[in-house]
């Protein structure tokens, strides 16, 4: 198919998800309900570094947990990928023409927006409540960065949720030890030093990691070149882990069509 079919094709599917999240939530009930949800989330966590008697560690917990809600969010792809099984509409994604990757790389990007959103006023509404130094003109450049580290999340539940298009029945074990299993190792509530050697390593090919860190290195002033690294990095993990998502999906409907065996159920 040409480009101008896949961009199509892609803007239809983000369409839908536009209106998945227009039911999901009202103006109303995504400000009074959801993002105060958030709020208290971040909140709750930062003043556990109060209750330790130390500033730096709230501080740390309050960075750390509003950048973790683009995580949590981006990680709801694969509950709302296996909708369309559910639904019964995915063996006609199959049988369609058009390239099913792209279908579903567009179908959930509504977590992604939302979870920026949510992700960038959490930081600096629960930020500047423990002290969180926001006053740099650098601080624009977390925006950018909780993005990058939102569409790293997102590639890595994409390829969960094409795994799980084969046992839906798992979805929601899946998203949730996924989602948990990044804030615990990836320097969203301890550093990744903490951990032993091997789950450093696990770490470094994990998304958030790098980005986190350079989220960090920007709150912290640190040498330009250093954040740069670090978010070239987590764009390196998110490039990896995006392509065998792709890679997964492609397989998914090949051998759909070979042996019939997505069904309408």
């Amino acid at each position: 198919m040409s480009l101008s079919s896949d961009l199509r094709v892609l803007g239809i599917a983000t369409a839908t998800a536009r209106g998945d999240l227009a039911a999901i939530y009202s103006w109303r009930t995504w400000l009074g309900g959801w993002l105060l949800r958030v709020l208290a989330q971040v909140t709750f966590f930062a003043l556990i570094g109060e209750l330790l008697g130390s500033r730096e560690t709230a501080r740390y917990l309050a960075v750390g947990n509003a950048v973790a809600i683009v995580v949590v969010e981006a990680m709801m792809v694969i509950a709302s990928t296996t909708w369309e099984r559910n639904a019964g509409t995915l063996p006609l994604l199959v049988a369609a023409p058009g390239p099913l990757p792209l279908v579903f790389v567009g179908r959930s990007v509504q977590w992604l927006a939302d979870g920026t959103a949510c992700a960038c006023i959490a930081f600096l509404a629960v930020g500047a409540l423990f002290g969180v130094p926001l006053a740099s003109a650098r601080t624009v450049l977390v925006v950018p960065l909780i993005v990058l580290i939102g569409a790293a999340t997102y590639a890595f539940g994409l390829l969960a949720a094409a795994l799980v298009l084969k046992a839906v029945a798992l979805r929601n074990v899946v998203s949730n030890t996924g989602y948990l299993a990044l804030v615990a190792i990836t320097g969203v509530q301890v550093p990744v030093s903490f951990w032993p050697g091997w789950v450093q390593g696990v770490a470094q090919v994990l998304p958030v990691t790098h980005g986190l860190a350079a989220v960090r290195g920007v709150v912290a002033a640190a040498p330009l070149q250093e954040v740069a690294r670090n978010a070239a990095l987590e764009l390196a993990v998110g490039v990896g882990w995006m392509t065998v998502a792709l890679l997964s999906f492609r397989q998914l409907a090949e051998s759909g069509r070979r042996d019939g065996s997505i069904k309408f159920s």
